[in-house]
């Protein structure tokens, strides 16, 4: 497989379909050997094959740094999770069973309250139920106030524990390291035949699928 001929959206989009349970790559391996790109195409097509070889160790180490960052910056961990939840209950699959399982268990301590945290009934005029359009709510009111919560306190969070600047330059350094390692590490002979694997692989998927 030529790396060099992989657009940029081919290899994310690879990436995207490819198996990410799969373990990381031997340290030793990791850190074998590596050398200087003689030109560009061959920067090129090396940087391309290691990202997609060794993604599940780039993987742990922006994890890694991450979770560093924000040891030292315990307060942007917490923006971090609550604007996670901002994007989450955005989902409506997840808003709905997210607002099922509380229901369900402030029922089991307070059924009066639980019985307040209903939706608002659908009102009926003739024997039929007026069609409005439909609003997902939670805790008995609209998605979007919930949103808007957690979004201010994500914000603000943010704002007050100068936790964006953390996430950014841990990101950096992530995408950094990951960039140097992928440019000077020598593709193996694991990896090319790895990349034949995987090539054989969509061949014969799309060879099943006619």
């Amino acid at each position: 497989m030529d790396w060099g001929n992989v657009t940029v959206e081919d290899l994310v989009d690879a990436l995207q379909e490819v198996e990410w349970t799969a373990p990381p790559r031997p340290l030793n391996e990791f850190f074998s050997r590596f050398t200087v790109p003689r030109s560009y195409s061959k920067w090129n097509s090396r940087a391309k094959c290691n990202l997609y070889y060794y993604r599940t160790n780039y993987f742990i180490i922006i994890t890694l740094i991450l979770g560093l960052a924000f040891l030292t910056n315990p307060l942007a961990l917490l923006a971090a999770i609550l604007a996670g939840f901002t994007l989450a209950i955005l989902n409506d699959s997840f808003a709905i069973t997210f607002n099922e399982k509380l229901t369900r268990t402030v029922r089991q301590v307070s059924p009066h309250l639980a019985a307040k945290m209903r939706p608002p009934v659908t009102p009926v005029i003739r024997g039929r139920p007026v069609k409005r359009t439909r609003t997902i709510h939670i805790c008995g009111r609209p998605r979007w106030m919930f949103v808007l919560l957690f979004f201010s306190a994500s914000a603000l969070v943010w704002f007050a524990s100068c936790g964006l600047l953390t996430v950014l330059w841990a990101l950096l350094l992530g995408l950094l390291s990951t960039l140097l390692h992928a440019s000077f590490r020598t593709p193996n002979l694991k990896a090319r035949l790895n990349t034949f694997r995987e090539e054989f692989r969509a061949v014969w998927r799309n060879y099943s699928d006619l």
